[in-house]
């Protein structure tokens, strides 16, 4: 186990060396927990489903959706259409 001093040392260090200067001011991975962040929001981007991404992250569902809900973006169009599409749905009345 090393001290969370040390990891926060050679991250900075790292950063340093492989971000040029505007992206190392700029909150881009500033922290290692920030990649936890990143790695999780782009499952949820991907389409994975919010449930299996809470239980790969340790969380419950509200927990995730309540921080990672206003980072979900490009699903709209899908979303659309899949809502339109229960338009074609059969007429049970008629039954």
């Amino acid at each position: 186990m090393l001290a969370g001093s040390v990891i926060r040392r050679a991250w900075r260090s790292v950063r340093r060396e492989v971000l040029d200067p505007q992206e190392c001011a700029s909150p881009l991975g500033k922290r290692v927990y920030d990649l936890r962040h990143t790695c999780l929001t782009n499952w949820l981007n991907d389409g994975v489903s919010p449930a299996q991404v809470a239980d790969w992250a340790g969380n419950s569902v509200p927990v995730l959706l309540a921080i990672y809900a206003r980072c979900i973006v490009g699903h709209l169009p899908d979303l659309k259409k899949r809502i339109e599409a229960g338009g074609d749905l059969p007429d049970l009345s008629e039954r």
